[in-house]
């Protein structure tokens, strides 16, 4: 049985990557007051624009199982970063022999190096990236959607979802990482009110955060 995640091209980009992650985190801590919502979406992108801030390597593998098991047609990502996601997403997308992975993202100088590493990678052809703020992007998208990874900034999470909520299929699978930041409330207090059509349940997935996944069950 092939698993794309094992694949040579991946796997050892995978590596590089979570090891350039790693050696940023000093930083990264450093430069947390630049993420404050204080601040326009473009103005913390451009100053993340060299900070990886990935899912782990277990909630990636987390998110390719979810996507062998619900084998979405479409899966769309708000949050690409510089792509560690989305090779999870798309490697799942690979084994399962069809869907398709939308991801978007508004820093130009991760939306370049992505695209080369999904080029680098082999999976460039089900990966397409949407480019500029996710909210203005995902306003065309045709549905339905089947799959939803939200891993951009916390406080947008609630806007892109109730963008997104006209298009997602019965039963779609909805994604939030980040559970535990304190911006993320508005969030989880929408997808946990049953009367909102969500069944929904938290994950850990590293000793200090979690994961909310959610079920939406109504069409």
């Amino acid at each position: 049985m092939t698993i794309t995640l094992q694949d040579p091209r991946v796997a050892d980009v995978l590596d590089r990557m979570y090891a350039a992650s790693q050696a940023q985190m000093s930083q990264l801590r450093e430069r947390a007051p630049d993420m404050s919502a204080a601040r326009t979406v473009k103005e913390r992108a451009d100053a993340m624009s060299d900070f990886y801030i990935p899912v782990t390597p277990e909630a990636g593998r987390l998110l390719y199982s979810l996507v062998r098991a619900a084998r979405p047609a479409t899966i769309v990502e708000f949050g690409m970063s510089f792509g560690i996601s989305a090779l999870h997403l798309a490697s799942a997308v690979r084994d399962n022999g069809t869907g398709r992975v939308i991801t978007t993202e508004i820093s130009e100088t991760k939306i370049a190096a992505a695209k080369q590493t999904f080029i680098d990678t082999g999976l460039d052809d089900l990966i397409t990236v949407l480019e500029g703020d996710a909210l203005a992007t995902l306003e065309s998208l045709d549905g339905p959607v089947d799959f939803v990874l939200l891993d951009g900034w916390k406080e947008l999470y609630l806007p892109v979802i109730k963008l997104l909520e006209g298009r997602l299929s019965p039963g779609a699978l909805v994604v939030a990482d980040n559970a535990s930041t304190e911006s993320i409330g508005p969030y989880l207090d929408h997808v946990r009110d049953v009367e909102n059509g969500y069944v929904s349940a938290n994950f850990a997935v590293r000793e200090s955060d979690s994961m909310e996944i959610s079920s939406y069950a109504e069409a």
